[in-house]
């Protein structure tokens, strides 16, 4: 497999997709961002949106769940939800999304690099059709998602 070109949401194969950023954060910092409900909602949602985040339940560890809710003003609000099935501390989280039958097996990875971490975002989908709306789709928020995350990270 290819290594995805840095900061861009990327094709791989017919069923995945991947980004890879850089952050000038040791990884226990960046892991600390996605494991603590209160750190994961200062960035998880992208700006702009029009949307708030009104739940946020995080049981990170290997057989533990999530759930994030999402206010969309008056159109109402949206869950996703899954399980963690493995979690490696400052390592590797890697999630289901269960609110969609055609939902991802997600893997984010936490390398170190140069001085601060390289951060990897994978997802596998069950068909390309899936893999390529969510090209279309939400996976076009992850570059603003990981800017929102190194700029908490900054400060």
């Amino acid at each position: 497999m290819n290594a995805p070109d840095a900061g861009t949401v990327q094709g791989i194969g017919d069923c995945e997709l991947a980004i890879t950023r850089h952050f000038a954060a040791p990884r226990w910092q960046v892991f600390r961002a996605w494991a603590e409900p209160a750190l994961f909602r200062q960035w998880w949602m992208p700006e702009g949106l029009g949307a708030t985040m009104v739940e946020c339940d995080l049981d990170l560890r290997t057989g533990g769940s999530y759930r994030l809710v999402y206010a969309f003003g008056e159109e109402g609000t949206m869950a996703f939800h899954g399980a963690y099935t493995e979690v490696v501390p400052d390592a590797r989280i890697v999630w289901t999304n269960a609110e969609d039958p055609d939902g991802a097996l997600t893997t984010v990875t936490f390398a170190d690099d140069d001085g601060g971490t390289l951060l990897t975002f994978h997802d596998r989908y069950p068909s390309g059709a899936a893999r390529d709306e969510a090209l279309a789709g939400s996976a076009a928020a992850l570059p603003l998602q990981l800017d929102q995350l190194a700029a908490l990270l900054a400060g």
